[in-house]
């Protein structure tokens, strides 16, 4: 029995630099890793520490994985120091991921906030990869400012890809930017969905989940269609630390995507 708590071993193929806050390391296993959408995994920087990260890559590339991160902290300070042939460790996926037998036959409303793109893109591909599976793809992404827009360079083969439309806005007004302007929860007004046929998945800050499941229920979502991505204060990844509750349920274990009916009524559901 493999031991989960130690990483395997893994290169940096490329560092992308997405924004200035904000890079993407293609990271490459010493054998593959295979995981679903949304299952996170722990990123071992080597004399530093480990924290974790959802791959923002296809699931059906499990031997190149990549992992996005905001830098915000020691560790995420320091990945952004890696190079190209640097070795870091790897280990998951943990959790459940998000509910892709779901997703069958739906029409798919994802809505994502800044870094929140990262964990949303792996379902993203891996919605792309089986457009026959579903009835459509309405992705609503927005970011404070132009330039916090993650994966700018994927934005129009997005729109090209079949059953999938993208809408973008941004917080403020911006002279760089001539699109829509406003919280992302703004483009959750007059949905053009089926929302007796639909599935919304969520991932940003957690204050936008907050506002953005409230918006969703506003218009018509049950609450049973809505699930949000939660990565917060997961440790071992295995549920024995305990430090990524939410009531009753454990993130690294129960998520970290999250059926909002199930944690909607807890106590510290956005902190």
């Amino acid at each position: 029995m493999e031991n989960p708590y130690y990483p395997v071993k893994s290169v940096i193929e490329n560092v992308i630099e997405e924004t200035p806050t904000i890079k993407t390391l293609v990271i490459r296993p010493e054998k593959p890793m295979p995981f679903r959408s949304g299952q996170f995994m722990q990123l071992t920087i080597p004399g530093i520490g480990e924290a974790p990260f959802t791959p923002s890559s296809s699931p059906s590339r499990p031997e190149l994985i990549d992992i996005t991160i905001l830098k915000t902290g020691r560790l995420t300070n320091f990945s952004h120091e890696v190079k190209k042939g640097d070795i870091v460790g790897l280990r998951g996926g943990f959790g459940k991921g998000y509910p892709l037998e779901k997703c069958e036959g739906k029409e798919i409303l994802v809505v994502g906030g800044g870094v929140g793109l990262a964990p949303l893109r792996a379902l993203l591909y891996y919605l792309f990869e089986n457009t026959d599976k579903v009835k459509r793809i309405s992705i609503k992404y927005g970011a404070r400012n132009p330039s916090e827009l993650t994966y700018l360079r994927e934005y129009e083969k997005w729109k090209k890809i079949p059953k999938t439309d993208l809408t973008i806005t941004i917080d403020r007004p911006h002279p760089d930017w001539k699109g829509k302007v406003g919280l992302v929860t703004t483009l959750l007004d007059d949905l053009d969905i089926d929302l007796k046929n639909s599935i919304a998945v969520s991932c940003g800050p957690e204050i936008m989940l907050k506002f953005v499941s409230a918006k969703l229920v506003s218009v018509g979502f049950k609450p049973e269609q809505v699930y949000l991505s939660m990565n917060r204060r997961m440790s071992c990844g295995i549920g024995k630390c305990g430090r990524c509750n939410v009531g009753e349920y454990l993130l690294c274990k129960d998520g970290p995507d999250m059926n909002y009916a199930k944690i909607k009524d807890l106590p510290n559901v956005f902190g």
